[in-house]
This record gives structure tokens, sequence and C-alpha cells, in this order.
């Protein structure tokens, strides 16, 4: 008997979350930005993702690759060469990654070639568990990478998948800001 009720259970655990329950949890907005981010003005993630979407562009690469500047609130491109010598924030978007929960991912904001921000876009947030777990795990690993200037910051206890993601997508945009 206690077999079968074995089985049942591990029959019953849901080990995947359907495609719809992700999307659900990546549109709600995260406010867990850093405190540099409220002296610099900058916008939140969901400009640079709806400029890219109205263009019809994938949101990622959009923002990745052209740099949407937020310091005003608006939302523009430029060239990468004048990405380099502009002064304007720009802010780029890392890859979303995939993490044994649901997908994250960050952005950063980038002026005088230096992070003055770094902003979640996409982190899992379905469950309590969640909720609890990265609302506090959050605000550190931004306030980490803005310390650092790089993606090698510290794991906080019991948020080691969220810091996987996390790290990838922020080298991502580190990358594509060519820091």
């Amino acid at each position: 008997m206690s077999t079968l009720t074995v089985l049942v259970l591990l029959f019953s655990y849901h080990t995947s979350r359907s495609s719809t329950a992700i999307v659900a949890a990546e549109t709600r907005p995260v406010t867990t930005s850093s405190k540099t981010s409220d002296s610099t003005g900058s916008g939140s993630g969901s400009s640079a993702a709806s400029s890219a979407d109205s263009a019809g562009q994938d949101p990622t690469s959009a923002s990745a690759t052209s740099g949407s500047s937020s310091g005003s609130g608006s939302s523009g491109s430029s060239s990468s060469s004048s990405a380099r010598t502009s002064t304007a924030a720009k802010t780029y978007a890392g890859d979303a990654i995939m993490t044994r929960y649901g997908n994250v991912q960050v952005q950063i904001t980038v002026k005088s070639g230096k992070i003055t921000a770094v902003d979640v876009l996409q982190v899992p947030m379905e469950d309590r568990h969640d909720e609890m777990i990265n609302s506090m795990a959050v605000p550190v690993y931004n306030q980490e990478a803005v310390s650092a200037q790089s993606a090698q910051i510290d794991v906080v206890s019991g948020a080691t998948y969220t810091w996987q993601g996390y790290t990838q997508s922020l080298q991502s945009a580190i990358d594509a800001a060519h820091l």
C-alpha cells in the first residue's frame, strides 16, 4: 500500500511548468532594482522590449544590439561605434537563461563605460517559494553586479539556480555592451 502511495505521489508531482504559466510569471513587473538605478533615472526593461516589439524584432536581440537609451525614459537606437563614445546611458539586455525553475534575464545600464544599474527582466516568481527566494536574492545580485562591474558575484544561499541564470545573462549583457 505504501508503494502505491509513493507511486501516485511521484506521478502527480509536476516537474516542469507549463509555458503559459512561465509567460505569466515573466511579464510581472519586478521592483527589485538596486539603489544605484534610482539615482540614474533609468527606465524599466519594458521600454526596450516594447520598442523592439513594435519594430517587429526579438526584444532580447534588439535591446542587446541597438543599445536603447533609457536615461530620459524614451528609447532610441544608435550604432555600436557611437555607443562607445557617447556618455548617455545605454541599456543592454542579456540572454534569457533557462534554469530549473524558469527563465532569468537581466538588463544592464551602462554610462561612460561603467555599469550603473542592473535590472531583472525575467525571474521565476511562480509560487511563494520563488517569490521568497528571489525577492531577497535579486536585490543582492543587482548591488553586487554594480559593485563588481562584472559577472563575478557571490551566490546567495538558497538561490543557486537564480544565481547561475543571473550570472550567465549578466555576462551576455556585458559582452553585448563590449565592456
